[in-house]
């Protein structure tokens, strides 16, 4: 009954098992940082919910079995001795099970039904299937039986609290089979499209294909490349709800949205190999633009925030696509993204310039995506270099982009906007050893510990030489043997798990390292890269990773740092085969 694994192996416990498109997982982890018993069937439709629990269970006792999980990208077992069950994606709605030796529970994981929250439980006659109805997720989860039996059936059109569900047993030394498909609200009865075996050979397939579109490259000099690619291809879903184009979330953990900055970092690492999935992960956050041109925070299933904004590194990130993507973008394309980075622009010059300020501001840490970095401990509505250096990136971008559609007088204005801003930033902010943050309603200014601070090195080639290389300095002082410590390791404020106050997070080094490159600090770039392409290998792709002894923090399956890992990578091995890495410069 074995089917063959392949692929890297993980544990479920870091890593959700789903697929490409699919809007729920198996995994133990049910809520932020909540680690349930038994694996779950979790929806990330109208948020996340661990909808079933999947109990293995001794067949000849009806106790919960002492299991082994094992994952691969394409099939996912629990053991017991001589038993086993198996589960695999037939369809991104659907997985497949089946066992032998092991009986199976399927069982709703809230006992408690009122009018307004829990799962409801019945018998189909029209299907022959038995459907859990969750409140939560608005959506139905149907179970049918393909071989074998039920052993059991409990809590049929119960109300209030009640176990729920089906055990699945099979004849001695036989098997069973069951299908389980997420829903809305009806479709014709359940027929397998291929045996169990052909599924899983079908999920492997699969993979393989994105692993050879998106990391072509990779090899043993890579070790980490196809498990960073399974992170990025179980955690895409299909376009849904709010969700306007196939996305890919940070996580099918609990950081299951797309944050207006996150999704640039996963549009670089698609761009070459699957460039129409980069270009709607680089799109989707600007589909729910507002009035005034701003991006909303996050934009999930059933949710568009709007409380915050991130960061305008949209031009920056842009222009890499350009010269990255395997054809050149046409004009229409190239209309609509200079329209709504025009936009996005607009929002930052005018709603976020103070009155006869030249300098835009953020209103909270949250608004730079560092959300608690020691730039703000002074004041949150506060004028900081990096905005101001991104957006310098931000209008030479609009400049080009405005050129190729034949608007030179409107690129010149671009350019010089630049260039005011870039003055400005270099007047008002760099004190000649460092920049500093100003408040934005007295003026005040101050200096952190922060790299926060050091991320005008993103301006690269537009940078003076001295400037560029004071702040290199600067930067080699917040590398560890891991990586870019987001506080100096040495500051009174530094914490090991502090978000932004210590931690090594992936999109700093990509924008670091890029910037680096850029003024001629080439050999610190190939450092920081190393440093940081090590720590996944040996520790995987979590939101952010202590500085000090490289350990996973958070949520451990982050797409923007198994994305930031398969840039840095592909770039290394790029540079390696031509011959170009660690330069005299």
């Amino acid at each position: 009954m074995t089917a063959a694994p392949s692929g890297p192996a993980f544990s479920v416990h870091d890593i959700p098992f789903s697929a490409y498109g699919s809007w729920f997982d198996i995994s133990p982890v049910v809520a932020e940082k909540t680690y349930a018993e038994d694996l779950h069937l979790v929806s990330h439709q109208n948020g996340m919910h661990g909808v079933l629990r999947l109990v293995p269970l001794d067949a000849s006792t009806g106790a919960r079995a002492d299991t082994r999980v094992e994952a691969t990208p394409a099939l996912l077992t629990w053991t017991a001795g001589r038993g086993r069950v198996e589960l695999a994606y037939e369809a991104p709605d659907t997985v497949r099970l089946r066992g032998s030796g092991l009986d199976l529970g399927v069982l709703a994981a809230a006992r408690t039904l009122t009018p307004f929250s829990g799962t409801y439980f019945f018998h189909d006659p029209v299907a022959d299937a038995h459907v859990f109805t969750s409140y939560e997720t608005g959506r139905r989860y149907r179970v049918t039986l393909l071989s074998g039996a039920l052993a059991d059936t409990a809590g049929a059109q119960a109300l209030g609290s009640a176990e729920r569900g089906v055990t699945v047993t099979a004849p001695t030394d036989g098997s069973w089979e069951l299908a389980i498909e997420e829903l809305d609200t009806a479709r014709p009865p359940y027929a397998p499209s291929a045996p169990f075996d052909a599924v899983v050979a079908s999920a492997r397939a699969a993979f393989a294909d994105f692993v050879d579109a998106v990391a072509p490259w990779c090899s043993d000099a890579t070790p980490a490349a196809e498990l960073a690619a399974y992170v990025v291809w179980s955690a895409t879903v299909a376009a849904k709800g709010l969700v306007t184009r196939p996305g890919v979330l940070m996580s099918k953990h609990w950081m299951d949205k797309v944050w207006s900055w996150d999704h640039c970092f996963n549009a670089l690492a698609l761009a070459e190999g699957s460039p129409e999935l980069a270009l709607d992960q680089f799109h989707l956050p600007f589909d729910h633009q507002d009035e005034s041109g701003a991006l909303p925070d996050s934009v999930t299933h059933s949710e568009v925030l709007h409380n915050f904004v991130k960061p305008p590194i949209h031009g920056w990130v842009f222009g890499r696509l350009r010269r990255t993507l395997p054809t050149p973008v046409d004009r229409t394309e190239l209309t609509e993204v200079y329209e709504r980075l025009e936009r996005w622009t607009g929002f930052w010059l005018t709603a976020r310039r103070a009155p006869g300020a030249d300098l835009p501001h953020y209103q909270h840490g949250n608004d730079s995506g560092w959300d608690n970095a020691t730039t703000f401990d002074p004041e949150r509505v506060v004028v900081t270099a990096d905005l101001a250096a991104f957006l310098v990136l931000q209008l030479h971008e609009l400049a080009v982009l405005a050129d190729e559609l034949g608007m030179q007088n409107v690129a010149e204005r671009w350019t010089r906007t630049a260039e005011e801003i870039q003055t400005a930033l270099l007047d008002q902010l760099w004190t000649g050893d460092r920049f500093v943050a100003r408040s934005a309603t007295t003026g005040e200014s101050w200096g952190s510990a922060s790299l926060l601070d050091l991320m005008p090195i993103a301006l690269g080639e537009h940078l003076p030489a001295e400037i560029a290389g004071t702040l290199a300095d600067h930067i080699k002082a917040h590398l560890t043997p891991y990586g870019l410590a987001t506080e100096l390791p040495t500051s009174p404020h530094y914490l090991a798990d502090g978000y932004w106050r210590g931690p090594i997070w992936a999109p700093a080094t990509v924008l670091v390292e890029d910037g680096l490159r850029r003024a001629g600090h080439h050999r610190l770039a190939d450092d920081i890269s190393a440093r940081f392409r090590a720590l996944c290998e040996t520790h995987g792709f979590a939101e952010n990773f202590d500085a000090l002894t490289g350990t996973g923090l958070r949520d451990r399956a982050y797409t923007w740092t198994a994305s930031s890992y398969l840039l840095l990578a592909r770039e290394h091995q790029r540079r390696e085969g031509a011959g170009t890495d660690d330069p005299v410069a």
